[in-house]
């Protein structure tokens, strides 16, 4: 089957999804796969020899947050370094730039309406970027214009956001009181403020089950990313969800397909967040398959199959956002 819909793979069943990317057409037609190992999370096969807190995240709320989502719990932002105050945030930047570090990506818990308070630290961003010369990504939660712009002005590198196309997963995972409509205001404001920005897709949020993903991707259409991060539920110890069954290798290669075909030309990554063990080593095969540009920590079974596929394969210290500033991606090959 040649060049399938958006549509058709989203109702393909998992023998079909698996037929269509042994195909090769979606493969990068360029024959070039980046691996990003930031350090953030320990990879035993890094090789870049890199500083070891070359690339970490930081929270702005410590390890508060006011949603209490039933996938994270507040647990994904006890891996983070706490630096709640703009001081402490410029003094773990300067840290970095002291260590021979090449930046950070400044994220954080949530409001509850959804929004990172990231507007009291942009003076810090600005800092960071003027004096330190780091690379800055952050992760900004529902958003509008006006904080938009701050983040433009204060130098930032790119704006990080997730998108949900469910309002049911919004309110019963989330714990929020707004809709998808929200976070398509949140696409445009940073849109139109003239920001790089890298939505990513949460695969299999709604319990485990493919629900928004669809949406979410015709969102992300209405406007034009930098690049574009898959990403998948996985199961963590302590939260609500910790018993729930992730999304299917197939499944995330479905979404990462139809992210393909709806944009071609767009930086497509495999985010840091999937699930581990034989399921990423499949997951990350299928990903490549499926036409990614790049993968976060790839499994030793992707490394090697790019390898064996011939692809050009570098690693990278930075975060996966950094590919919408990498050269080697798929619109290289138009």
């Amino acid at each position: 089957m040649v060049n399938p819909s958006p549509e058709m793979l989203w109702n393909a069943s998992k023998k079909e999804i698996c037929t269509m990317l042994d195909t090769g057409d979606f493969a990068s037609k360029t024959r070039t796969a980046r691996f990003y190992t930031p350090s953030f999370t320990y990879y035993k096969a890094n090789t870049n020899n890199s500083p070891p807190n070359s690339f970490p995240t930081f929270s702005v709320t410590a390890a508060g947050c006011a949603l209490d989502c039933k996938h994270c719990g507040g647990k994904v932002l006890q891996t983070m370094q706490p630096t709640d105050t703009p001081e402490r945030l410029l003094a773990a930047a300067t840290r970095i730039k002291q260590d021979g570090g090449l930046g950070c990506l400044v994220s954080g818990g949530c409001l509850p309406d959804g929004s990172v308070p990231l507007t009291p630290f942009t003076p810090t961003l600005k800092k960071i970027k003027d004096k330190l010369g780091l690379t800055v990504f952050v992760h900004t939660g529902i958003i509008d214009h006006a904080t938009a712009l701050e983040l433009k002005e204060a130098g930032v590198d790119a704006a990080l956001i997730d998108v949900i196309g469910s309002d049911e997963t919004i309110k019963e995972v989330c714990n929020l009181n707004i809709s998808t409509q929200d976070y398509l205001k949140s696409l445009k404001a940073l849109n139109d403020a003239g920001l790089s920005f890298v939505p990513h897709i949460i695969v299999g949020l709604h319990f485990g089950e493919l629900k928004g993903e669809f949406q979410a991707l015709r969102m992300v259409s209405s406007v034009k990313p930098s690049a574009l991060v898959i990403i998948a539920f996985m199961p963590i110890r302590g939260t609500e969800m910790a018993n729930i069954e992730p999304p299917q290798p197939t499944d995330i290669a479905r979404i990462t397909a139809m992210a393909r075909q709806m944009f071609p030309q767009t930086p497509l990554a495999l985010g840091c967040m999937r699930p581990k063990g034989k399921h990423r080593a499949l997951t990350d095969v299928l990903a490549l398959k499926a036409g990614v540009d790049a993968i976060v920590f790839p499994s030793q079974e992707a490394i090697r199959y790019a390898q064996t596929q011939n692809y050009a394969t570098s690693f990278s210290p930075y975060c996966c956002a950094q590919i919408h500033a990498d050269s080697a991606f798929r619109s290289s090959s138009k």
